[in-house]
């Protein structure tokens, strides 16, 4: 998928919440997408770090366009299971994102998910399973 294709693809697919994390395509193929979560002061919560629900949905959304690019485009899908590792707090700069399809079954898809600081130090890390809903 190229830039284009996945910004068509968030804006078909997300909720407008999701999308105002304005998220930001690095590089794509078959094996991985990364994006870039650019910082924001209103990302984070009242302790000073950039809450964990943001990195959750983050991390929901670049696996869906991974498996998106895997399978060559979009198809209906849905989250069955996300078990998140906060690891790190992040309390500025980018976030970098990276989904890797680790299984693609008929019905379900087992996915990894790694968020770094800007400086390159793992803050989350996540795996994943969707279920292909046709």
């Amino acid at each position: 998928m190229d830039d284009k294709e996945i910004a068509e693809l968030l804006d078909r697919v997300l909720a407008p919440w999701v999308r105002s994390l304005s998220l930001t395509p690095v590089s794509a193929d078959e094996d991985s997408v990364t994006m870039r979560l650019p910082f924001s002061g209103e990302l984070r919560h009242s302790g000073g770090v950039i809450c964990g629900q943001v990195f959750m949905a983050a991390a929901d959304t670049v696996m869906v366009v991974a498996i998106s690019a895997a399978l060559g485009g979009f198809k209906p899908m849905t989250t069955v299971s996300m078990n998140i590792s906060f690891m790190r707090a992040v309390r500025k700069g980018d976030v970098t994102i990276t989904a890797r399809v680790l299984r693609m079954g008929r019905n379900l898809v087992f996915g990894e998910v790694e968020l770094f600081d800007e400086d390159g130090k793992m803050a989350v890390h996540a795996t994943t399973t969707y279920a292909l809903l046709n």
